[in-house]
């Protein structure tokens, strides 16, 4: 992707974007997502291709068939502005974003069409190359690791490389002036962390312990799975945060200066995504909850981690009552809507179906469960079957009506060795 911003106000950009591909079957068209811009001109494996556009689906018919198991180059030249896009599944905007001297990108699951051509679906992961050029003195946070930086003068090109296979949704370009810390985990995983410069120094305190929760998530999860790891917190405020491969985004709405530790938790949960989500990725979006309810435990366990058992079952506790309190809240986690893909359910009680699974194995299985869930299928995509069937692998349990309960009943079962839902 090679992007040169040229307004910054308003986002206008012209880029080449170009795709390396392999075809699967013969093709003597094939499909694209792509919101907004004019399209200059595209060509496959250098010859002009004909296109047609209809709403998000841009179609390309290549001068000749392309044969099944062929590799092929599709470029695309294209300029204007970003338009804004907000998903059937978000009640929030979503891809491009351009706010007031900058703009950033969080697009899951669907926004990443609303500024580059792709097949926007996490089953079909990529290798990246960014190359984005800004005026001066803004600076580019993205993807990957930074390999170059380029002065022309009046402009910086800044250039990213991402090497391990991503889903399409967690690509980010975000563009302000940054004040940039560098460290390192004990285990030796690099870490850049992108403020907005026009934030104050307390706004770093929640995401002062993300080492450690690398070497603790390698611990039990298995070993970090990219080259490097990093947040960006931009001075604004747009209602959530994104696990972003790489480089987690964060709005100031989402950082409690008041409870550091809450937010810390927060932290937890994205950075538990570049395992289970980012790494690991849903071979299909109603699969959404392998990576919330993945993430929504991983906050307890870092609870465990840094307070004990005691405090892990406190907070297992609190969020039960809270889903039996709230129910409408809390739909069953194995089939969310369209419509409401992020909703309670997927997270709560997708958390909640971990630990009562924890309970279920032990200990020693539950974890080996997780282990081995990574390692099979880290770098590409995972379904629920695949889930269920290394936990009964594991376990030598039959667990079908275990997970049909936590993923389709509709009131939440419940976890008789805390006493929870047990009249």
């Amino acid at each position: 992707m090679d992007i040169t911003v040229n307004d910054i106000a308003t986002s206008d950009l012209s880029a080449i974007v170009s795709i390396e591909a392999n075809a699967l079957q013969d093709l003597s068209s094939f499909n694209l997502d792509f919101v907004g811009f004019e399209i200059n001109e595209i060509t496959v494996n250098g010859e002009s291709a004909e296109f047609e556009r209809t709403e998000s689906e841009l179609t390309v018919y290549p001068s000749s068939a392309i044969a099944k198991d062929e590799a092929f180059t599709v470029i695309v030249q294209y300029a204007g502005s970003p338009e804004e896009m907000q998903s059937v599944a978000l009640p929030v905007q979503t891809g491009w974003v351009t706010v007031d001297g900058g703009s950033f990108v969080m697009s899951e699951p669907d926004g990443s069409a609303s500024f580059y051509p792709v097949n926007d679906h996490p089953l079909d992961k990529a290798t990246y190359t960014f190359r984005v050029t800004v005026p001066a003195p803004l600076e580019v946070a993205a993807n990957g690791v930074l390999t170059e930086t380029i002065n022309n003068g009046d402009t910086n090109t800044y250039i990213f490389e991402v090497r391990d296979p991503m889903a399409s949704y967690l690509t980010t370009i975000n563009i302000d002036e940054f004040e940039i810390e560098i460290s390192q985990s004990q285990t030796g995983v690099p870490i850049r962390d992108y403020y907005s410069s026009t934030l104050a120094e307390e706004y770093r305190e929640p995401f002062a312990r993300q080492a450690e929760m690398i070497d603790y998530f390698s611990e039990i999860f298995g070993p970090y799975p990219f080259e490097v790891y990093g947040s960006m917190l931009m001075d604004t405020e747009f209602g959530s945060a994104l696990e972003n491969q790489t480089l987690s985004i964060y709005g100031t709405d989402m950082i409690d200066l008041d409870d550091v530790e809450e937010t810390e938790l927060t932290v937890a949960h994205e950075l538990s995504h570049q395992w289970f989500g980012d790494s690991v990725s849903v071979a299909d979006w109603s699969d959404i909850w392998l990576n919330e309810g993945f993430a929504t435990y991983s906050e307890g366990l870092w609870i465990e981690h840094t307070s004990g058992r005691e405090a892990l079952d406190d907070w297992v506790k609190f969020i039960y009552s809270d889903v039996i309190t709230y129910p409408e809240y809390y739909t069953a986690p194995g089939n969310p809507p369209a419509d409401d893909l992020f909703n309670g359910g997927v997270y709560v009680r997708g958390g909640l179906l971990l630990h009562a699974l924890r309970l279920e194995v032990g200990d020693e299985n539950f974890f080996a469960i997780l282990q081995t869930y990574f390692e099979r299928y880290q770098g590409g995509n995972a379904s629920t079957a695949d889930f269920i069937a290394i936990a009964e692998e594991i376990s030598a349990k039959d667990l079908s009506a275990f997970f049909d309960a936590w993923l389709f009943n509709e009131a939440i079962p419940s976890i008789p060795a805390m006493g929870l839902g047990v009249e």
